[in-house]
């Protein structure tokens, strides 16, 4: 039985939070997290979506809304950050995550990023952000570990 939050000693809350599509897919690899420690999910919100995750607004950096939608995603994860108080942030990207990467550093919390499977042999945007901030930095594959300085190969999710 874990120990109620706010305790020294509490079982970790752990967010596991990412856009839809492919870094949804492999971030639901994670589930082991969410059995082993309390936890929850945050994705974009679209029709291929199951579950019961906490549901943000999908935008892209060439939405032209996207100010707008990033404004209220960070409306929505400070809700969630209130109701669920995470200790941990382990994201797969993108945009969606980034309201969750501010508000840890705001509550000084660990931040994960894990570096997209779908990109072995160039860096991402997002992973050339994140590198410097993540608490930790994981790798799908051993050749993108020349891209980061602080990357750490932990083998594929899928």
């Amino acid at each position: 039985m874990s120990k109620p939050r706010g305790t020294l000693d509490h079982t970790p809350v752990v967010c596991l939070v990412s856009s839809s599509g492919g870094h949804w897919e492999q971030l639901q690899r994670l589930q082991g997290l969410i059995d082993k420690y309390d936890g929850f999910y945050v994705t974009e919100k679209t029709p291929f979506v199951s579950g019961d995750p906490y549901l943000m607004i999908q935008t892209d950096l060439k939405d032209m809304l996207m100010v707008f939608k990033m404004a209220v995603n960070l409306v929505r994860a400070a809700l969630i950050w209130v109701r669920e108080q995470p200790d941990i942030v382990v994201t797969t990207g993108t945009l969606v995550a980034y309201p969750f990467y501010l508000l840890s550093r705001l509550f000084h919390k660990k931040f994960v990023f894990i570096e997209t499977f779908g990109r072995s042999k160039q860096p991402t945007v997002a992973g050339k952000m994140m590198q410097k901030h993540a608490d930790l930095f994981f790798v799908q594959w051993e050749s993108q570990k020349q891209f980061y300085n602080n990357a750490i190969y932990v083998g594929c999710l899928y």
